[in-house]
């Protein structure tokens, strides 16, 4: 395997591969969808990377039909299912090992699925602390609980989380990521890794945030965010309307990018959800269902020039509006 080969691809893309190859496995793909998935694997050299890597999945387990591709194309927690169903031995530690070195190369962090607590895609869940700590994991997000006699320490490792601390505790609250720390100053705050940092987001009182690469601490009040990368800290902004409202199973946006809109939607579903290059720049307000993703893109189609093109249920694109003849 060469050098490009083996370069690991996004988790959004390894979605839409193994949701093509779900619906090709199936055997009764139109000539039409087996068009659409060649132009998806001919529009980025990573879709053809993901395509290639699940095939070297297949051959590394030599079961073209076997159940380690089985708990593969499905979802996440259907591998770890799978997984269990396969029993004990030599064949099943090996197929265990096999797909963990998978997972942790191709798809997510291994830190992922080592984590104390996680949520899967489309997953919310609300943790109660022995100090009294309250936090909400967002959808497909892990964490680390480091608690000691010195100090309460969370490792973010994935995803997004909100949290308010324990008032009646002395110890440091401190959330930690690969780019810097946090320190609550009795408070209520959002924490969200990103592609390119760790988002901050202050909802009461105050947070100390020291990147990764700096000795100095600098504190946001409330109302305030800010992206934390390892070398340092982004510009301060005005916390953006709703930015908990996930945390009530809505996505609340004000005159966002359509692309913006559909690529945070996608992160509550499994497959690929896209937007047509050509109406990415659009705007939009309004407050979206999290809990059903197929009727927040709905609610898109009285507000905009756009429609939504379903060729499987892990395969969905918002593309224009066809023109219609008087």
């Amino acid at each position: 395997m060469n050098q490009v080969s083996s370069k690991p691809v996004s988790a959004r893309v390894l979605d839409a591969a193994i949701a093509w190859q779900l619906s090709l496995d199936a055997g009764s793909g139109s000539p039409v969808e087996r068009e659409e998935f060649a132009k998806w694997h001919a529009a980025d050299e990573e879709h053809a990377r993901a395509w290639r890597q699940l095939g070297m999945l297949d051959q590394r387990f030599s079961v073209a039909n076997g159940p380690a591709r089985t708990a593969l194309l499905q979802s996440r927690e259907g591998i770890r299912r799978q997984v269990r169903k396969l029993g004990s031995g030599v064949a099943s530690v090996l197929l265990v090992v096999g797909l963990a070195l998978f997972v942790g190369d191709r798809y997510m962090p291994l830190d992922y699925w080592l984590a104390d607590q996680r949520t899967a895609t489309g997953e919310q869940r609300t943790l109660h602390l022995a100090d009294g700590t309250v936090i909400n994991l967002n959808t497909h997000s892990a964490l680390d609980v480091r608690f000691d006699e010195k100090q309460r320490r969370i490792v973010l490792q994935e995803g997004e989380i909100l949290i308010e601390t324990g008032h009646n505790d002395t110890r440091p609250f401190i959330v930690e990521t690969r780019d810097g720390q946090m320190r609550a100053l009795g408070t209520r705050f959002l924490v969200k890794r990103e592609d390119d940092g760790t988002r901050l987001g202050v909802l009461k009182s105050a947070v100390a945030a020291r990147p990764q690469g700096s000795p100095d601490e600098q504190i946001l009040h409330e109302g305030q965010q800010v992206l934390m990368r390892g070398n340092g800290l982004g510009p301060m902004q005005a916390l953006n309307t709703g930015a908990d409202a996930w945390t009530r199973g809505m996505l609340v946006v004000d005159n966002a990018r359509l692309e913006d809109l559909v690529h945070e939607l996608g992160r509550y579903r499994r497959g690929y959800l896209g937007v047509a290059p050509e109406i990415a720049d659009l705007r939009i307000t309004g407050s979206f269902p999290l809990n059903n993703t197929d009727l927040a893109l709905t609610a898109l189609l009285p507000t905009l020039p756009v429609q939504i093109e379903q060729h499987t249920p892990w395969w969905v694109t918002v593309v224009a509006k066809a023109n219609t003849k008087p």
